[in-house]
């Protein structure tokens, strides 16, 4: 083992807007010894998995992924990128590793060995396991998975772990490209492979997950380094303008987690609730005192989605101070004269009034639900197909205009619309699978391939 190895994490969500290059190339030049970064979310909704396309736009994808691959290979270090284009599908690695392939054509690389993983996982080799008895646990309190459930799946991916990956530099590979991935087993697993304990290089990838959001002030998109030895990390904001500070990194520990001190990855759980931390420098922090428990059966996570409809959205505003005192009224009005011709909403539609303004960010978790003094109505209509639900948005936006309330004498001024028409939005999707699946090995559920780029 050696006695430290470092790691530059350039971006939170590789293409979802661009790296900024200056700290970048600042990383660069501190020679880390790897180039890590994570390209995917459950935060853009299940409809890019179900739909298997990226949210990204590939101009972002391409010019974070060039950045990335000629730093690399101007160091000879590796590069490892995860859950590819967004959603980590088959399509996605597919997608990455074209584009690495052209990059390298362009700028005249020198020959490399390039590898992807592959997690897609068909839904019949799930069926034949739940059929053969293998309980697929839910998560966040979400039921078992059944039969029924999984057959309303329209695409399943499979959170790897770090074996897939050392897998992949064991065999040689100078650049990764992952399927979907957790995201801190894409940085911890060179750390771990090069012989540092699991603990230092799972809070690696904790700390480096999503780059300058673990700094201060505030900057997205900027790159920090981090740094693993056999007992601490240290973490370096690269802009000069940021520092990592305690209160900066040990708040980001919280980030996304239900409980602060436990991060679950495949294979185990980091635990973070007796982490120390001191400032080493005016933008270092250095982290000590983490520990990692292994699992006593090897689960990995699966993500599923299916396609619930065709969706519809209309957009209305709402000033007038007594409307929107009894705004609840005049939502109950306009889905009553929806239902009166489509029937209660369920399995043949669904009818969504977000109400920004009051709560349309939070829903029911809003602990301030007091109304401003004018209320955005996004109108939500999803059915089978596209025309009902366009029939169904208008109906439950146009009749927001003539809700009878006690009190109006008046005949308009209760909403406007901010165009009159009915915007067709993507598909509507839902998550079907958040469930965890035990396996013998670590490496079943994907496909290591490697190839010569530049030959």
């Amino acid at each position: 083992m050696p006695d430290r190895m470092s790691i530059l994490s350039p971006t939170g969500h590789l293409g979802f807007t661009p790296i900024e290059r200056g700290s970048f190339e600042l990383g660069v030049a501190r020679r880390p010894d790897a180039i890590v970064a994570d390209s995917g979310s459950c935060d853009i909704g299940p409809q890019p998995l179900g739909a298997d396309e990226h949210c990204s736009p590939e101009e972002w994808q391409r010019h974070d992924l060039e950045l990335m691959l000629l730093g690399a290979r101007r160091l000879g270090i590796p590069m490892i990128v995860g859950s590819a284009s967004d959603t980590g599908t088959d399509r996605g690695v597919k997608q990455y590793a074209g584009i690495i392939r052209d990059i390298a054509r362009r700028h005249a690389l020198a020959p490399f060995r390039l590898a992807t993983i592959c997690s897609e996982v068909p839904r019949d080799e799930v069926a034949r396991r739940l059929a053969g008895g293998v309980r697929v646990e839910g998560l966040d309190g979400r039921a078992d998975l059944t039969p029924e459930v999984l057959a309303r799946t329209d695409r399943l991916v499979a959170v790897m772990g770090v074996a897939p990956i050392i897998r992949a530099l064991d065999e040689g590979a100078e650049v990764v490209v992952a399927g979907r991935s957790s995201d801190s087993c894409i940085f911890a697993a060179p750390a771990i492979r090069a012989g540092f304990p699991e603990a230092a290089a799972y809070y690696l990838g904790k700390v480096l997950e999503c780059a300058s959001f673990a700094g201060e002030p505030f900057m997205g998109k900027e790159s920090i380094l981090g740094t693993v030895t056999a007992d601490a990390v240290t973490v370096t904001a690269m802009h000069p303008g940021q520092r990592c500070t305690v209160a900066s990194v040990a708040s980001h520990a919280m980030y996304e987690r239900a409980n602060p001190f436990f991060e679950h990855v495949a294979g185990g759980v980091l635990d973070m609730s007796h982490c120390r931390y001191e400032q080493q420098d005016e933008r270092t922090t250095r982290v000590t005192e983490f520990a990692f428990r292994r699992d006593p059966v090897y689960r990995i996570k699966l993500e599923g989605s299916g396609k619930v409809g065709e969706r519809a959205v209309s957009i209305a505003g709402i000033r007038d101070p007594y409307t929107i005192r009894h705004i609840d009224t005049v939502i109950a009005w306009a889905r009553s004269k929806v239902e009166e011709r489509w029937g209660a909403p369920g399995a043949r539609y669904q009818l969504y009034y977000h109400v920004y303004g009051r709560d349309g960010v939070m829903g029911p978790w809003e602990p301030t639900p007091v109304p401003a003094h004018e209320l955005c109505l996004v109108v939500e209509a999803v059915a089978s197909q596209w025309e009902d639900a366009e029939v169904i948005c208008a109906l439950g936006t146009r009749n927001l205009f003539y809700a009878r309330l006690p009190e109006v004498k008046g005949t308009a001024g209760t909403a406007a619309l901010m165009m009159d028409e009915v915007l067709r939005g993507k598909p509507g999707y839902e998550w079907t699978v958040n469930h965890v699946l035990p396996l013998a090995d670590p490496l079943e559920l994907c496909t290591v391939r490697l190839e010569e780029v530049g030959r």
